[in-house]
């Protein structure tokens, strides 16, 4: 949250007297240059990848489901923070000084607060969801209902607006003495946010101690139950033993691969939101009560890492899945000239010629066989195509 960037950094960082006569040095501008690129492309990609997940959910019927509410408002929740509060504060790092006037100053403070705000809490809210979908699927959809997810995603929004515009509009987030920027005999103003220890520990536990310690418990236990029901299913779907047909290899089994791939998905989920946000909150509690002990730009760069996490989230939570997959594909191959879809139609094709061959050859026989070597393994790879099928969406959940 650049809101509280802002005033660290100015209260830690002395802002150097530059001479009007004083020319720029080549390689500060040069690095400002790089800088303002990255970051720029980091805004883009945030932009695009939100906006294609709420155009997927929209167009795509099948991602019209009440847990995709949820990742909704996570992609709206991160577009605000790319084009609302990541954009400005581009301007506001680089130049060192605020551009756009006193008053939109507070309400890009307040929109900063509150959009970060609600991009957790629907994090969290996403793996509560998930959590109560695989625990038990049976009164899922009688718990979880369109209404539900709808006051649920309200009360976020609520919540993460009573943190934000409230206490900016009371004054709180603004010092007793306004910073300036001074450049040879001009002055310019700052947007900087005063935070007291009281209201820094409050709003960070409500913005992400409180949400944090929830997801770590929700896919600490979501993991323990995927490796449960992994083995409960090795345990029911045991390789039948046949002298004529080749025990399966258990790394190789479809048990193995799915544990496997929900111990990455899981480490991915979390590993990126602590990366992303930690650092900054943890710094965020000590400069509440040390202004001078966090250098400013240390609190630039973690900040922009926290910001990160709104670029992020499109990937972890939409590219992972499949039906995601095959709706972003759609949507970005729509407008394409059908000469680049001939890998699509040519596959379709050969999967169509496929059956009448595999039908001609059963005719020719003249029979089918149905020797004990065929009906077992027939047996073994229908449970096993079962199991497998169980667990990528068990995991796909996750």
């Amino acid at each position: 949250m650049s809101n509280i960037n802002k005033a660290v950094g100015d209260h830690n960082d002395t802002l150097p007297e530059v001479s009007s006569q004083e020319e720029p040095d080549p390689l500060t501008t040069l690095s400002l240059l790089l800088i303002g690129i990255f970051l720029s492309l980091l805004i883009f990609l945030s932009i695009a990848g939100n906006i294609l997940v709420c155009v997927a959910i929209y167009t795509d019927r099948g991602l019209r489901k009440i847990g995709n509410l949820f990742l909704a408002s996570l992609a709206i929740a991160d577009l605000f923070v790319a084009a609302l509060v990541m954009t400005f504060a581009v301007v506001n790092d680089l130049l060192g000084y605020w551009l756009f006037g006193p008053q939109f100053c507070d309400t890009w403070i307040a929109f900063d607060v509150m959009c970060s705000t609600a991009s957790i809490l629907n994090l969290c809210a996403i793996s509560l969801d998930r959590y109560i979908h695989i625990k038990d699927p049976l009164r899922y959809s009688r718990w979880v209902t369109k209404r539900v997810a709808i006051f649920s995603i309200a009360g976020i929004w609520l919540l993460a607006a009573l943190i934000s515009f409230v206490p900016i509009s009371l004054g709180l987030h603004r010092p007793p003495l306004p910073l300036v920027y001074h450049a040879g005999d001009l002055e310019y103003p700052t947007c900087a946010l005063d935070l007291t220890p009281t209201y820094a520990i409050v709003s960070s536990c409500i913005s992400f101690y409180v949400p944090c310690i929830v997801m770590l418990g929700i896919y600490a236990r979501l993991y323990c139950y995927a490796q449960k029901h992994v083995k409960s299913i090795k345990a029911v779907t045991r390789p039948l033993t046949s002298p004529s047909i080749p025990a399966v290899h258990p790394s190789s089994s479809p048990y193995h691969v799915s544990d496997h791939k929900a111990a990455i998905t899981v480490g991915v989920i979390m590993g990126t939101f602590l990366l992303c946000w930690v650092p900054f909150f943890c710094v965020n509690i000590v400069a509440a009560f040390c202004k001078t002990c966090i250098p400013g730009m240390a609190f630039k760069i973690l900040t922009w890492l926290g910001y990160s996490n709104s670029a992020f989230n499109p990937i972890i939570y939409s590219i992972f899945n499949t039906e995601f997959r095959e709706a972003f594909r759609r949507i970005l191959t729509a407008h394409y000239p059908p000469c680049c879809c001939k890998g699509y139609s040519s596959v379709t094709i050969t999967l169509g010629e496929t059956k009448p061959r595999i039908g001609d050859q059963m005719k020719q026989n003249g029979r089918r066989d149905f020797s004990p070597r065929s009906s077992v393994g027939s047996l073994r790879q229908i449970r096993v195509n079962s199991t497998d099928k169980v667990m990528n969406e068990e995991i796909s959940a996750i």
